[in-house]
């Protein structure tokens, strides 16, 4: 057992290797000890590895005396929902999950009662320490009970519908989605009955652990190629694509035109905010200027945030924010009880489609008043030692220096707000690598800056 599994927002690492049914038996009972609760839910998704480590960890839960109500497989927001609904009886959620990670890996993603994730910083240092710690954690007198949850899919279904508040039926529009083989297979079918005319076209809705036709992963512009063929051929009003548990989703247009997150995350908070006036917003530091002037003119107030969706979300219940988007594709509902759904995403953007009676393409691009670089990675040996140093060369000239999550500098000058410019670097959470984002007014602009920048990024 490795110390690396345990990431900021979950556990991850490759399976069997470094994660099987011995790692997964043990978790159980740590949880078991540092949760202490009677019950507990436990679902999956479709990979391969995914039944043995369900399987070991509902044994080593019950084996502790905890009561498991077991809802097999799952999107993540589905999960999340079953936690959500049972309204704090379920002292901890575990999900069976390595989200959009490839096929080799596997991981198990842990949220509170209260639809709280666990992760560094809120409870996941002590799990990964008890790991691999040499307690032995003994059985219970008693064996806790294991009992089947089979109407979680019908429920979610229902209340995404309803919080969605539908009032009439869709045009016969075509919206292909591609599913990535992943577990949103699971519930499109389902929500395909409740789109009322509108035709979903289906993309890899076949559940399969091992991607065979790409990678499940809406960010990486190259996994949306079928995608974009289907909606173009097909004529579609548009096309979805979900990640591995379906946690993230991301959209193209009419023409094809995949719709950077940041966009989206204006777009949403539009439509979130007609139905919750003033509300807040939250908007990751990567995100476009767009996004909070957006905001801002729908009349909800932006909020600033780091990365991560385990921080995001106990940002959202702190702040009493209504939304909360991420230039990744994750999207915050207040109805989702602060967490995503791809699912509910897409009926919102349906429903605004329909009243604006405008293609797509006409309502996210007037949201792009900024040129974008979008994130781009370098491998660094020291990540926190190059941030220093961006700092040192650019914080006597930035008007705005953020550190929340890394550094965001802001650069403006109202003599010459053609010059106005942003950059804002950080080190993964996931990954060894330093992350840039940037943003002028011109194209030209963001070359220039993205250029100097990658220099001192790289050493040059």
């Amino acid at each position: 057992m490795t110390s690396t599994v345990f990431k900021a927002y979950d556990i991850r690492g490759k399976a069997p290797g470094e994660l099987d049914a011995a790692f997964a038996r043990r978790l159980g009972k740590v949880l078991a000890h540092l949760y202490p609760t009677k019950i507990m839910v436990v679902g999956r998704d479709m990979r391969t590895t995914s039944p043995e480590l369900e399987s070991a960890l509902i044994d080593g839960l019950s084996s502790a005396g905890v009561d498991v109500v077991r809802i097999g497989l799952c999107s993540t927001p589905m999960f999340n929902f079953a936690v959500g609904e049972a309204n704090g009886a379920y002292g901890l959620g575990i999900m069976v999950t390595a989200s959009h990670n490839p096929a080799e890996y596997n991981g198990f993603k842990l949220t509170r009662g209260d639809v709280r994730p666990v992760g560094m910083g809120s409870g996941m240092e002590a799990i990964r320490d008890a790991m691999l710690g040499e307690e032995a954690f003994v059985d219970a007198p008693n064996r806790g009970t294991v009992s089947e949850d089979a109407q979680v899919l019908e429920r979610y279904v229902a209340h995404v519908v309803q919080a969605a508040r539908l009032t009439e039926a869709f045009p016969e529009w075509r919206v292909a989605v591609d599913a990535g083989n992943g577990m949103n297979g699971h519930v499109l079918p389902a929500l395909k009955e409740v789109v009322r005319n509108a035709t979903l076209v289906p993309l890899f809705w076949e559940l399969d652990g091992r991607f065979p036709n790409h990678e499940a992963n809406p960010l990486n512009v190259e996994t949306l190629e079928a995608l974009v063929a289907r909606v173009r051929r097909d004529a579609c009003a548009l096309g979805v694509a979900y990640d591995g548990d379906a946690d993230r989703v991301g959209f193209v247009d009419e023409t094809g035109t995949p719709i950077p997150g940041d966009l989206l995350t204006a777009l949403f908070a539009e439509e979130v905010l007609r139905a919750h006036p003033g509300g807040k917003v939250l908007y990751d530091v990567r995100s476009s200027w767009s996004v909070a002037e957006a905001v801002r003119e729908a009349g909800g107030t932006p909020v600033l945030c780091p990365v991560g969706h385990a921080k995001i979300k106990h940002l959202m219940r702190e702040t009493g924010a209504v939304f909360g988007g991420e230039l990744s594709m994750h999207f915050y509902f207040q109805e989702m009880w602060n967490c995503e759904s791809g699912d509910f995403a897409l009926l919102l953007l349906l429903k605004r489609l329909q009243e604006s009676g405008k293609p797509l393409s006409a309502l996210w691009k007037g949201l792009r008043r900024y040129v974008h670089s979008g994130e781009i990675n370098f491998e660094v040996h020291d990540p926190k030692g190059k941030i220093a140093e961006l700092h040192a060369r650019y914080a006597d000239s930035a008007t705005e220096i953020i550190t929340i999550d890394g550094i965001r500098m802001e650069f403006r000058d109202p003599a010459h707000p053609e010059q106005d410019w942003w950059f804002s670097v950080r080190a993964s959470n996931t990954e060894p690598l330093l992350r840039l984002n940037l943003e002028a007014r011109t194209d030209e602009a963001m070359r220039s800056r993205k250029e100097a920048l990658s220099k001192i990024i790289q050493g040059v």
